[in-house]
């Protein structure tokens, strides 16, 4: 774990999901806001959240993977894809960001615009169970996405950048009917916190996409297609100290050309 934290790798991660969070959730709400000269559609909605998501796992997937959504780094850990101390940095870093990006839209938009700052609510012919289900179902189909379209074992699998953006378009044209669409904990909590408005049911918000994400995970990463590995290697990834062959190939060879590089 001490080795994982002290690379400038990790923490250039760390800040990007950071980053990557505040530009979503900017977007993302924006869209959503009610001007009085053109109020929002569905439509407008579902893509701007689909494209914002896309573009920015194209642009910062290499360096952290772009999570930008706690249920996903929390399912990427169920399915033993990442350290324990990489999870908590990611979760607290994308709260971080929603709060920040919920913030900056709530002091660049005039009053009687920002209303309740598009924070999810229910639909009120939707009970609480309902709702529950609904995020769970969009969340899976989400998280199931981006573990089979960033799957390295798999080749020709097109742009998962493409693949993600769609999941999130296409849960957003259902699921603003019935709470709002979630799917991220992140995405409700920053609005929440800047407005001062947890709802009674703000809890869906965090356990139907946690549950859909962790869900989708133990189902891609321990039944459709688990990987061969053994406890020890299992135990390396949570700590943060494992090492893939290619991994410990790399470093033979850069210990091998630097000892050939060392006067005698």
């Amino acid at each position: 774990m001490k080795k994982e934290i002290l690379t400038l790798a990790f923490a250039r991660a760390v800040f990007v999901e950071f980053l990557c969070t505040l530009i979503f959730v900017f977007i993302g709400l924006g869209s959503a806001l009610k001007w009085p000269s053109a109020l929002p559609s569905i439509l407008q909605i579902a893509l701007a959240f689909g494209l914002a998501i896309g573009s920015l796992v194209q642009a910062f997937g290499h360096i952290s993977g772009a999570h930008i959504n706690p249920a996903i780094t929390i399912a990427f850990f169920v399915g033993n894809q990442i350290s324990l101390l990489r999870t908590l940095l990611y979760v607290v870093a994308q709260l971080v960001g929603a709060i920040a990006g919920a913030g900056i839209l709530y002091g660049v938009t005039p009053a009687i615009t920002r209303g309740n700052l598009a924070i999810n609510e229910l639909n009120h012919n939707i009970t609480p169970g309902q709702a529950l289900v609904v995020e769970i179902i969009l969340t899976f189909q989400l998280a199931a996405c981006i573990f089979a379209s960033t799957d390295n074992r798999r080749s020709g699998v097109g742009s998962p950048a493409l693949s993600i953006g769609l999941s999130v378009t296409v849960g957003h044209l259902v699921g603003i009917y019935y709470t709002g669409c979630s799917m991220n904990p992140a995405r409700s909590f920053g609005p929440a916190v800047v407005t001062r408005r947890f709802s009674s049911v703000h809890w869906v918000f965090w356990v139907g996409p946690i549950l859909g994400a962790c869900l989708a995970s133990l189902l891609y990463f321990y039944i459709l297609v688990p990987y061969c590995m053994n406890m020890s290697d299992r135990v390396a990834i949570i700590k943060g100290t494992y090492e893939s062959e290619e991994e410990w190939e790399e470093q033979r060879e850069e210990r091998k050309k630097s000892m050939e590089l060392t006067p005698p």
